[in-house]
């Protein structure tokens, strides 16, 4: 039975997630980056750039990283012609708070409710998009820009990825000559949710599919990756009508190309966690006129660098409180593998993902990766951190992990140990402290973290997190307030709460 003070929020909730549905409605049509008047156009040699972001999308997941069934053409071509990076990751595995830490460069941790799903990006914090329009950029989006959330809240006037246009043509044409412009094209895929069975009925052979460890070998979770890897290839075709449009337009060697993901692909232990397959990204970026192409690096990089990036490259000197590094050391190199030797780790988290336990309380955590090692910091352990099976959202029980025919399987009652040991992986409890030697156990499934061989590496990790979570100002290792939990939740999402006995 729910407490009065579970009601009073339900009810509050109820409040915020109405008047947030329509602010985000009336978004579309609001005025966003406009130009500084004093600004030119400029001369036509500041570069382009061409941001294409895929909807939870893990590596290795595109062909030029070798995954077999999956065709992805374009992906490949920028790779080819420019660089594919072998360890890029998210600032967070869910799609508002990494989105927010593209577009302003820094933790998620620094953003206030722009750390966590179906929240606001604070005003204060300055996005590239409104930086390079300032700079006399030609600025607009399509598709999925800066969401879930309510950017009204935050005190935008506008979507922070720019001004909405129906599709690439139309934003091209609406470019005065000469002057450089800036494109957020945030497909919705691979989100779910998809149409079964069009993987198989595109030509994919499911026996082909390689079935990540963390996840049951079976018909159905073979086909659902199949539908999953159509969407892929559904973004990639569109990817390429754009690289034929900037071709037509006689712009392509002065245009910045970078495709990547947001967060990870939605199935159990991908999206909303903090292992490989929730976090770390495909990423190609190409210009012609400045890299190098056909290289593969190995530095660690994140994707709160590509905000520097862009704003180094187009002239303008990137915030101070950006934590974000431009790449361009690394793009203009003719080396491949490790080239930067302070980039020899990456740092991501997670703060609430869906409204999914008592409270609206998330899973917060904190992680390092290196070459060998993963080391996760979960500060709430004996919260359910795929959420509870009392509260039944949208996506059922456990709502941190997307509704599909994949958790279907893993929530049939099972006796076989494997099935049994599969499931707790994905959705029972995690101790404080994750430690995974990932060359060996490259999908993060047996948990070293209390072995004594690996205490003093297990320590040195923890340190060198904490040390740099308090050098970034994370509230979770300062004395600032922790406020996360209590922040609004702007979504449209309906739950409720079983009784204890269903």
């Amino acid at each position: 039975m729910m407490t009065s003070n579970r009601i009073k929020t339900v009810l509050a909730l109820a409040a915020v997630v109405i008047t947030g549905f329509a602010f985000n409605v009336a978004a579309e049509d609001r005025p966003a980056l406009l130009p500084d008047p004093n600004v030119k156009p400029g001369d036509g040699k500041r570069p382009n750039i061409l941001f294409c972001l895929s909807d939870d999308q893990s590596w290795p997941h595109a062909s030029a990283y070798g995954t077999k069934v999956i065709q992805t053409p374009a992906f490949d071509r920028i790779a080819k012609d420019g660089v594919l990076f072998n360890h890029a990751y998210c600032a967070s595995p869910s799609c508002t708070p990494s989105r927010s830490a593209i577009l302003t460069g820094q933790h998620i941790w620094r953003l206030g409710q722009g750390g966590q799903l179906f929240g606001t990006l604070p005003k204060e914090h300055p996005v590239y998009t409104e930086l390079l329009a300032r700079a006399g950029y030609h600025v607009g989006y399509m598709a999925k820009g800066w969401a879930p959330g309510n950017d009204m809240a935050g005190g935008h006037t506008g979507n922070p990825a720019g001004k909405p246009y129906k599709n690439f043509q139309e934003f091209l044409d609406a470019a005065e000559p000469g002057r450089p412009w800036c494109f957020w094209f945030g497909s919705r895929d691979p989100h779910r949710g998809y149409r079964q069975g069009s993987g198989v009925a595109s030509g994919m052979e499911p026996r082909q599919v390689e079935v990540p460890d963390v996840l049951p070998d079976t018909p159905e979770v073979r086909g659902d990756i199949c539908d999953y890897y159509f969407e892929i290839q559904r973004f990639d075709r569109e990817l390429g009508a754009m690289l034929e449009v900037i071709e037509n337009a006689g712009q392509m060697d002065n245009t910045i190309v970078v495709v990547t993901s947001d967060n990870g692909m939605p199935f159990p232990r991908g999206k909303a966690t903090l292992y490989d397959l929730g976090v770390r990204m495909p990423l190609a970026i190409r210009w012609n006129q400045q890299i190098s192409g056909g290289r593969k690096v190995d530095d660690f990089v994140s994707l709160t660098d590509l905000a520097p990036t862009f704003l180094e490259a187009a002239g303008i000197k990137p915030p101070k409180s950006m934590t974000g590094r431009s790449l361009l050391g690394i793009l203009r190199s003719t080396k491949s593998g490790h080239i930067d030797p302070n980039r020899d780790c990456v740092f991501t988290a997670r703060e609430r993902h869906a409204w999914c336990r008592i409270d609206g309380m998330g899973y917060p955590s904190r992680m390092i990766r290196t070459k060998d090692l993963l080391y996760i910091r979960n500060y709430e352990p004996d919260r359910w951190p795929s959420g509870i099976a009392r509260i039944v959202t949208n996506e059922g029980a456990y709502g941190d992990v997307d509704a599909s025919p994949t958790k279907d399987v893993m929530l049939e009652p099972r006796t076989d140990p494997q099935d049994r040991r599969l499931f707790e992986l994905s959705f029972g409890r995690r101790p404080a402290e994750e430690l995974y030697n990932c060359p060996a156990d490259p999908f993060q499934m047996r948990n070293l973290a209390a072995d004594p061989a690996y205490r003093l590496a297990k320590q040195k990790l923890s340190d060198r997190l904490t040390a740099y979570l308090k050098e970034t100002g994370d509230p979770r290792e300062t004395s600032q307030p922790v406020l996360w939990d209590q922040w609004p939740y702007y979504g449209y999402n309906q739950w409720k709460i079983l009784p204890e006995n269903e």
